[in-house]
């Protein structure tokens, strides 16, 4: 009955409420008092038998329903959960303090959950059927959401949300997470305001995206920049920031837009700073292309297990684009443009750490050579399985010292040993 009851009131404020729900200025108090409206309406008019309690429990969970997340509302709400991974209606799990967890908590059926995909969903360009499956969103705080359903998920919809993390906001908060230690945190803020080209690198999860925004903070706010990315997620505090973001292709199949076609646009938009979200293809080579015609300053990420690994995967992605490349002139390109590479990694306790920061220094006997100028040596574990490690400086002095004295910049050489 209690079922029945809510998918009737849902239908009703979707058919009788639209324009109340589509007000920009929408106060949760109208909303849940036409809620209220619609359920003493029906109990009344139908004399539903439903206790006070239940019936108020129905209240509350359409109001999470239509002005939250429904179900999940109160994991969003949450600080301490920074990952919310819906397996189908039934399984729910979260990441809290870098650990996986199942949680008690179930949707009703797989219709409450296409109901909350259909909402996340509504603001955005973006779409899921049987055409097209699987999309990519950001929500308004922030937070990424992959969804995929069937026929692509047998067991039915699949919801990741990775939850954008307020608090870290500076580069002391991440030492403070323990993803890099404060002499590292200086080199990187230096090497941003100095117009270092930097590559952030790791797996999915390991914390590359948050890092990169920590960091682009410190850009400085008389700078122009540009963003380019496949799902809108970064989160620029400056002033004159413009957003790029692709275009999926419609349901003819028609109109998409990809990171290659933004980036060579915006190379006519006058930027100071180009930051893309995630490089995936030939738009690698366009990158650096661009760097040597004279925007420096360039940050990007990129998918890789390593910094080696990171190489061979821009070098395979140069080789996308089609022109009659080498590997000599892809490694070229490569030692003359990129500066630094910042590696990433979800370690065994479940904490995100930068495990190197590795300068690209030339090319020896054709091979772009890779030098670690920091690197965090895991030394064993605790009691309670936690990682113990510490920050090591290898004694290299980066190539590119000198464009931090150009930049005014005054960084000690005795950091880096």
């Amino acid at each position: 009955m209690r079922k029945d009851l809510k998918e009737r009131v849902r239908k009703i404020i979707s058919s009788d409420y639209a324009g109340l729900l589509s007000k920009k200025d929408v106060k949760d108090e109208e909303v849940a008092s036409a809620i209220r409206q619609i359920v003493n309406g029906i109990t009344e008019r139908e004399h539903i038998n439903i206790s006070q309690e239940g019936k108020q429990a129905i209240i509350d969970s359409l109001i999470d329903e239509i002005l939250g997340y429904g179900p999940i509302q109160g994991f969003m709400k949450d600080p301490g959960i920074t990952e919310v991974m819906i397996n189908g209606p039934q399984k729910i799990y979260v990441e809290r303090r870098d650990k996986m967890v199942l949680s008690d908590t179930v949707f009703e059926d797989e219709q409450q959950l296409m109901y909350l995909i259909y909402k996340m969903l509504s603001p955005t360009r973006r779409r899921v059927d049987e055409t097209n499956p699987f999309t990519e969103i950001a929500l308004k705080d922030g937070a990424r959401v992959n969804i995929i359903i069937p026929p692509l998920a047998p067991d039915g919809p699949i919801v990741t949300i990775r939850k954008y993390l307020k608090e870290l906001r500076v580069v002391e908060d991440l030492v403070r997470m323990s993803t890099m230690d404060q002499r590292m945190a200086d080199f990187l803020v230096a090497c941003i305001k100095a117009k270092v080209n930097i590559i952030f690198t790791g797996a999915t999860g390991t914390g590359k995206t948050t890092t990169l925004n920590v960091l682009s903070s410190y850009i400085p706010n008389s700078e122009r920049i540009i963003t380019i990315e496949d799902t809108a997620e970064l989160k620029l505090g400056q002033e004159h920031v413009v957003r790029l973001e692709c275009r999926p292709p419609n349901i003819e199949g028609r109109g998409e837009v990809g990171i290659r076609e933004l980036f060579k646009n915006s190379l006519r938009m006058r930027p100071d700073r180009i930051i893309i979200g995630e490089i995936r293809g030939p738009e690698a080579l366009d990158m650096m292309q661009a760097i040597c015609s004279g925007h420096s300053g360039s940050l990007a990420i990129l998918h890789a297990n390593s910094s080696r690994d990171a190489i061979s995967r821009i070098e395979m992605m140069s080789m996308l684009s089609g022109l009659p490349l080498t590997l000599e002139v892809i490694h070229r390109q490569i030692s003359e443009t990129i500066n630094l590479i910042v590696h990433q990694e979800q370690v065994l306790d479940g904490s995100r750490k930068v495990m190197q920061v590795t300068q690209i220094n030339g090319l020896k006997e054709g091979q772009v050579v890779l030098e670690d100028i920091f690197y965090y040596d895991i030394q064993g574990f605790g009691e309670q399985g936690q990682v113990v490690g510490a920050w090591k400086a290898t004694g290299t002095l980066p190539q590119f010292y000198p464009m931090f004295k150009k930049a005014g910049i005054d960084l000690p050489e005795g950091i880096f040993y």
